[in-house]
């Protein structure tokens, strides 16, 4: 994303307010982008960097041509210094070294900015020496704290930045983004229904396990139509292998359970919302075998084996049990 205009179709409040700070020349000297992973925040911060070092904006828009921007994009832009956390924490003495630097006057200009990621990670002995900093802004300082918790900051961090609240994508312009990305549009659609998070999609769509998850999710419903005394045979000797944890295991079903919203789907004729695009005609075979109560049901039951793993519950029996409820 390299422009104000891609980013304002993410995160179209955030965009706009920084871009407002341009043209009102109304810059603050700290910010606060709180949001899930995968919304935008680095990307922002990165632009916003560059709209504030660029000598050839056009408006709040950086040209993307120059030293300035292009040593950003490389990381060595000696007036913006990043912090993130060595190991699991910010600590004080990384803060500590961010004042001694800010002390010198910049290199490239008066100006200096500094991008704090995973700023909730922050130790209480970091957050009180950046609070102090805080508290004496330089005019040509400008501050950006990144985080995924907004509540773990200081409260009096917090009233010391201007808060920016980036919003989960929209699964539209998510699928649309992995199709930019080069995912196939129907992998992109199932992507999208699966998480808001661009960068975890990206990372699912290049997992050859991920890969297999969708292939067994159509095994299954193959089996349970045509061979449903294979049923338990399946789920043991080559669903249960598959998702050898927990976590694993809660996303196979997350997989399963959309595709009977699609044979729902498929009988209210909203052929828009169908995921699997690919395999119209098995689902039409589907909706043969399961009516649109009994897919219904299905959903349920396949919700009520998702608690059960949360809950602890021994996998095995939890699928074999969410198996004979779905031959019925």
């Amino acid at each position: 994303m390299q422009t104000w205009t891609e980013l304002k179709q993410i995160q179209p409040l955030a965009a706009q307010m920084l871009m407002n700070s341009f043209m009102k020349d109304r810059i603050s000297h700290a910010y606060l982008f709180q949001g899930n992973r995968g919304t935008g925040k680095r990307e922002m911060s990165i632009l916003f960097a560059k709209s504030i070092f660029c000598k050839n904006r056009d408006g709040g828009s950086p040209c993307q041509n120059c030293r300035d921007c292009h040593r950003i994009d490389s990381g060595n832009h000696p007036d913006l210094h990043w912090i993130e956390p060595d190991g699991q924490s910010i600590k004080k003495d990384q803060i500590l070294h961010l004042q001694k630097e800010f002390t010198y006057t910049g290199l490239e200009s008066n100006k200096k900015v500094y991008i704090i990621v995973d700023a909730e990670k922050m130790t209480v002995n970091a957050s009180n020496r950046l609070l102090k900093f805080l508290e004496e802004p330089s005019q040509q300082t400008t501050a950006m704290l990144l985080t995924e918790s907004g509540p773990a900051i200081l409260d009096t961090i917090r009233s010391r930045c201007q808060l920016l609240a980036f919003q989960p994508l929209n699964p539209v312009r998510v699928e649309e983004k992995l199709i930019e990305e080069g995912v196939s549009a129907s992998n992109a659609k199932l992507l999208a229904s699966l998480t808001n998070n661009l960068t975890d999609a990206l990372a699912m769509n290049e997992d050859e396990w991920f890969a297999n998850v969708r292939k067994l999710v159509i095994q299954l419903i193959e089996v349970l139509q045509n061979k449903p005394n294979e049923g338990l045979l399946f789920i043991n000797h080559q669903w249960m292998p598959h998702f050898k944890e927990r976590t694993q295991l809660q996303r196979g079903l997350d997989v399963l359970m959309l595709w009977f919203q699609d044979v729902i789907n498929h009988y209210l004729d909203r052929e828009e919302h169908i995921i699997f695009t690919t395999e119209r005609e098995k689902l039409s075979q589907a909706s043969m075998r399961w009516s649109r109560q009994s897919a219904a049901r299905c959903l349920s039951n396949i919700l009520e084996a998702k608690r059960k793993i949360n809950q602890n519950a021994h996998p095995n029996l939890v699928m074999e049990q969410l198996t004979l409820q779905l031959q019925r």
